[in-house]
């Protein structure tokens, strides 16, 4: 079996700011995986918050034998972009060797489609109040937050949307003190829950401090590993495969932290199609939906993601699965 990584690059509708920075193009990985009769293709994006660059990843990757199977790939690789980019490879060629969608491989029924949050670029307040109203027919919105401003520009959001719902991520860019400032003004505002408002490796506080709606780790959540620090500090999850390294571990994740009392919550890079097609399969009956990648892209995959008011509908076969 061959395995190939190949450098794609999608250019952004607009420029895309978080509180760590800002970005015009989605540079991501694609990996491809060849039996000498079919192939099964997985995308990751190697993210710098995590240590990862295009090249770490691509010689991650590079590194791995030819005799891969799925079970197996999960010792070789630590979670993260590489195996994920492999592990959605292999789920893709084990499909279309066996001529079935990956879910009903899984077992699972024939997804159904989920309303996906469409992500607003932390801008100034005008500007963000301008793309909420842009898009204030969408039924859920997700703020990027996580700075200094970050109530006028909220407000501003909810003038441009009255009617949308919102959920915030402050990715991480907030104190305890800032979060319990600004928690009752995200309730009269009607936010739903909160995305990661401490850094990861410094969020004990929110064990102290009082969490009147849900809050929803990002950063301090990757893979089954993760849990035990989670307790008594966040309410929800935020899987995405890139931190989990794929599909297999993800799914194994969903399943872990719902039986420990979790909400999840199903989100993503900024990717093409292919990295969003396995996540549909994951976002199955959770309580929020994030696979807006494509919507917020110039150009995409052939054969992209349907989306419509329904929410993103599941790959067809010729993406992926």
């Amino acid at each position: 079996m061959r395995i190939d990584v190949t450098r794609d690059v999608f250019r952004l509708e607009q420029v895309f700011t978080i509180s760590r920075g800002s970005r015009t193009e989605a540079k991501v990985l694609t990996a491809t995986v060849t039996d000498g009769a079919v192939s099964g293709r997985g995308e990751c994006v190697p993210y710098a918050r995590y240590d990862e660059t295009l090249d770490s990843v691509a010689d991650q990757i590079a590194g791995l034998p030819g005799d891969l199977t799925i079970e197996g790939l999960q010792g070789l690789l630590p979670a993260g972009a590489a195996r994920n980019a492999v592990d959605c490879a292999l789920w893709d060629l084990a499909a279309k060797r066996a001529g079935r969608r990956v879910w009903d491989l899984l077992g699972l029924a024939v997804p159904q489609p989920q309303v996906t949050a469409y992500t607003l670029s932390l801008d100034t307040p005008d500007a963000m109040q301008a793309q909420a109203a842009k898009n204030a027919a969408r039924p859920l919105l997700k703020i990027k937050l996580g700075t200094p401003d970050d109530m006028e520009r909220l407000e501003a959001v909810r003038r441009g949307a009255p009617d949308a719902a919102i959920i915030v991520d402050a990715n991480e860019g907030w104190t305890a003190e800032i979060y319990a400032d600004l928690a009752p003004h995200l309730i009269r505002l009607g936010v739903r829950m909160v995305e990661q408002p401490l850094p990861a490796g410094a969020d004990d506080m929110l064990a102290e401090i009082a969490r009147p709606l849900p809050v929803c780790a990002d950063e301090s959540c990757h893979d089954r590993a993760s849990l035990p620090g989670l307790r008594g500090k966040y309410d929800m999850v935020n899987i995405k495969l890139d931190k989990t390294g794929g599909l297999t571990e993800a799914l194994a994740l969903k399943t872990q932290a719902q039986a420990e009392g979790y909400g999840i919550m199903v989100g993503c890079m900024v990717g093409s199609s292919l990295a969003m097609a396995p996540a549909t399969i994951l976002a199955q009956g959770v309580a929020f939906t994030d696979l807006d990648g494509p919507l917020l892209l110039a150009e995409d995959r052939d054969q992209p993601l349907h989306y419509d008011t329904a929410g993103v509908h599941p790959p067809s076969a010729a993406l992926w699965g």
